[in-house]
């Protein structure tokens, strides 16, 4: 859990390390960096993130695999329809992901 105004790239540095085995992985437009890129092919994963409008050169991805990643964030809307979920109550991280992880569970199961 970080601050809202702290950037995507904080926050992939520190779970690198701690990333399962994986063929390829999914990200927006805020992944888009060559360390973060390089930090992956390093572990033996496939980036499939766009590059970022301002990039000289295009950065080439899998685009069938990308249109995936509406599942993903259909996810997260559908978490962020519970209240405690969307506006982060709890201060303690421990809780943020107990309520999540009920969350998902009543979803699964509805």
């Amino acid at each position: 859990m970080t601050a809202e105004q702290i950037d995507d790239y904080t926050g992939a540095a520190a779970l690198l390390d701690s990333l399962p085995a994986a063929q390829w992985i999914l990200g927006n437009r805020g992944y888009d960096a060559d360390w973060f890129k390089d930090a992956l092919e390093k572990k033996g994963i496939k980036p499939c993130i766009p590059g970022r409008k301002s990039r000289e050169k295009p950065v080439r991805y899998d685009k069938r695999k990308y249109k995936r990643r509406n599942r993903i964030e259909i996810m997260f809307g559908r978490l962020k329809d519970w209240r405690r979920v969307a506006t982060c109550y709890d201060r303690c991280p421990t809780g943020f992901f107990s309520a999540i992880c009920l969350a998902a569970t009543v979803m699964f199961w509805l």
